[in-house]
């Protein structure tokens, strides 16, 4: 029995033991694993594309770890204040899926849930530098300027070429901020994206009106997006033309926008 449990044979013994240990405790931590109950989101109605996801629409379910795999979603903080996406039918009683669930900002369609009945979509070409470094971001309100050449036809400077700039438009609130390839430029943070349109919503008389700015070349106009903090007001300011002179300056120059 001496020579038995000493020297190489107790070490072999004891490492034995050891093996036999870590074997059975893997094992019923897979079996653990494998029966053990797991409580995720489940959707309580049918949940059609596009809709923003409530407390209402979500419960939650005990569910074998064999129904869930690394697409399920396992949180409820992962689904409510989400929207399902554009492509997405969600039925009743089904777990909720990774790709079926997306930020508001990923939604196609997502301008249109935003602006108010009788205003128009326009799209600001922008850049880096003109969004401030990009910083200009949905929600944030923005002062637009307007910048032109032209030609002084009158008085001791007749003829020479001089720059208009002044406050068009004021309380603009910024919808979406796209780049070239109308990703949303904030959508994911660990990729970087460039922006090259800033997109808001205006009453259709501001609409043709910046239009017309936009097609005044042979003037070099130019608008130019400004942030504000207006955002962070209880209560922003309401959007309106700023300057009447500018205004009627557009129009002189352009086509009467009733032929």
């Amino acid at each position: 029995m001496k020579k038995l449990i000493s020297g190489k044979n107790l070490v072999t013994l004891l490492a034995l033991v050891v093996l036999i240990m870590i074997l059975f405790l893997f094992y019923k931590n897979r079996v653990g694993s494998a029966i053990n109950p797991i409580t995720v989101p489940y959707a309580k109605k049918d949940i059609e594309s596009g809709v923003l996801i409530t407390n209402a629409m979500v419960g939650t379910a005990t569910v074998p770890p064999s129904m869930v795999d690394e697409n399920t979603i396992r949180n409820m903080s992962d689904v409510v204040g989400k929207y399902s996406n554009a492509d997405t039918f969600i039925p009743e009683g089904s777990l909720f899926c990774h790709r079926n669930v997306v930020e508001k900002e990923e939604l196609p369609q997502n301008i249109i849930l935003d602006y108010p009945d009788g205003y128009v979509l326009y799209n600001m070409s922008v850049n880096t530098e003109s969004t401030y470094g990009n910083s200009i971001y949905p929600g944030n309100y923005i002062d637009i300027y307007m910048k032109a050449q032209a030609v002084d036809l009158k008085g001791t400077e007749k003829g020479v070429r001089k720059v208009i700039l002044g406050k068009f438009v004021e309380n603009v609130e910024v919808i979406a901020v796209k780049d070239s390839t109308g990703r949303a430029v904030f959508q994911n943070l660990n990729e970087t994206r460039t922006p090259a349109m800033v997109i808001f919503a205006v009453p259709e008389e501001t609409y043709v009106l910046l239009k017309k700015i936009e097609y005044l070349r042979t003037y070099n106009s130019e608008l130019i997006p400004v942030p504000t903090n207006e955002s962070l007001k209880n209560e922003p300011g309401v959007q309106k033309l700023s300057n009447k002179a500018l205004k009627d300056w557009v129009n002189t120059v352009t086509v009467w926008d009733k032929l």
